[in-house]
């Protein structure tokens, strides 16, 4: 009986770490970069603005960075350091599709 309560323990820990935020790392360069076309840069900076905002949520004192904290704290660690690595990679992404859009002449 005490070990169903522990595995009911680590399986509810896993689910509320679930939650944590964790926002794509995009890659900085693709193959492909050269064949998008005006449209597809502009909706790949649209996304790139999405996976800001939910980076920013990741660097935020929220909810659930709380709730992390107090159950599991290095996971607080981990997903401060993921909202950050996802940034620093939009950020980028987005310098390679703004300079690409330039060389392409595109108006948005």
């Amino acid at each position: 009986m005490k070990c169903v309560r522990i595995f009911g323990g680590f399986a509810a820990l896993t689910l509320v770490l679930s939650a944590c935020v964790s926002p794509e790392v995009v890659q900085t360069r693709s193959v492909e970069d050269s064949d998008l076309s005006c449209d597809d840069i502009k909706i790949q900076l649209k996304q790139l603005e999405q996976i800001r905002e939910e980076a920013a949520k990741g660097q935020r004192a929220s909810g659930e960075n709380v709730a992390a904290a107090i159950l599991f704290w290095p996971a607080v660690i981990g997903n401060y350091q993921n909202a950050k690595q996802a940034l620093e990679a939009a950020n980028a992404r987005n310098d390679v599709l703004v300079a690409l859009a330039e060389k392409k002449r595109c108006r948005f």
